[in-house]
């Protein structure tokens, strides 16, 4: 991932069952200033907070895009705890965001996070 104009905050949640860092996030701001990249491997779930009104955001994935193989966690998640540096009432979010599962339900098996 990385932002060609604006800025966001990229976070990385550790979905690997037996992982020592399970549950646990990373989050950076990307920006065009910093000019800073992230790679999230298989198995972490990605989300990223839109801080600037004239954000343009990349990114390339390893396969083709395959709907039958979303997945997604909440981003309200208490378990996981991720400061979004933003009010939740202030958060704009898709209709699919507001239903996806806290990290402590169970989440599908056989979807690439």
């Amino acid at each position: 991932m990385r932002v060609i104009n604006g800025a966001v905050l990229d976070v990385a949640v550790d979905l690997r069952e037996g992982s020592p860092t399970y549950g646990q996030y990373f989050a950076i701001e990307l920006s065009e200033e910093n000019k800073k990249q992230l790679f999230v491997p298989r198995g972490f779930a990605h989300g990223f907070l839109v801080l600037r009104d004239d954000t343009v955001f990349a990114y390339k994935c390893d396969n083709f895009y395959n709907k039958s193989q979303e997945g997604g966690l909440n981003f309200a998640d208490s378990t996981i705890g991720i400061d979004w540096q933003m009010e939740q009432n202030e958060l704009v979010l898709s209709e699919r965001d507001t239903h996806l599962p806290m990290l402590g339900a169970h989440l599908p098996s056989g979807i690439q996070y």
